[in-house]
């Protein structure tokens, strides 16, 4: 990913606290010929285990994907996404006096750089789900576990996943948030995303702030 200096984020706990808040991964695999395949899905982290961490989550058996990463320590990108708005000229000043301005967007994105490992053992597909569903289920009065379930249809469903492990070797984060603007032309975002009706949108001006240039 192509991050200037300004953007660039390497604090592993920022990072990871990202990953978290925003936990829905593009997986993203190439096949022996080249041919990248992609699937989208939850994952939970563990930031202790491994050198760099680990991720995993599961996929269905019927995921044709499964064949991309059958080969020996097939490797793997994971890009989570987060906050984004598009930035209209018209909050620059220069907009006013020279006319030199363009839009441009505001995101913040991560990659996660990792090996893969399938994992088919029930046991572990079994603490893995247990643990997914609590970390989405435990703000809720009533939170759901699958052992709600019947144990039997449980075991039915899991012998229709397969469970994957990612060991991170690699993390890049990217926060544009303009950085490389002018304090006057951030001052122009910060009021212009803060007034739209988007929840997005000014959830992106405060990052705009929170990362204004000191």
């Amino acid at each position: 990913m192509y991050i200037p200096r300004t953007n660039r984020e390497d604090r592993p706990d920022v990072l990871f606290d990202f990953i978290e808040a925003h936990s829905l991964g593009a997986l993203v695999t190439a096949d022996a010929s080249g041919e990248p395949f992609a699937t989208h899905l939850p994952l939970v982290v563990h930031r202790g285990q491994g050198p760099h961490g680990t991720l995993e989550g599961h996929l269905a058996r019927a995921n044709p994907h499964l064949r991309h990463m059958a080969g020996p320590d097939p490797r793997a990108l994971v890009i989570f996404t987060g906050p984004q708005a598009y930035v209209t000229p018209s909050w620059y000043p220069g907009k006013a006096t020279h006319g030199r301005e363009v839009p441009t967007w505001n995101y913040v994105a991560v990659h996660a750089y990792a090996t893969v490992r399938l994992v088919e053992d029930p046991g572990w597909l079994h603490r893995h789900l247990d643990e997914l569903s609590a970390r989405h289920e435990a703000h809720r009065p009533d939170p759901w576990t699958p052992s709600d379930a019947p144990a039997d249809y449980v075991a039915q469903l899991l012998r229709g996943i397969v469970g994957i492990e990612l060991a991170i070797d690699g993390l890049e984060g990217k926060w544009k948030m303009s950085q490389n603007r002018t304090s006057a032309d951030i001052d122009g975002v910060v009021a212009g995303l803060g007034a739209s009706e988007r929840a997005e949108d000014r959830e992106v001006a405060r990052i705009v702030e929170q990362r204004r240039p000191h």
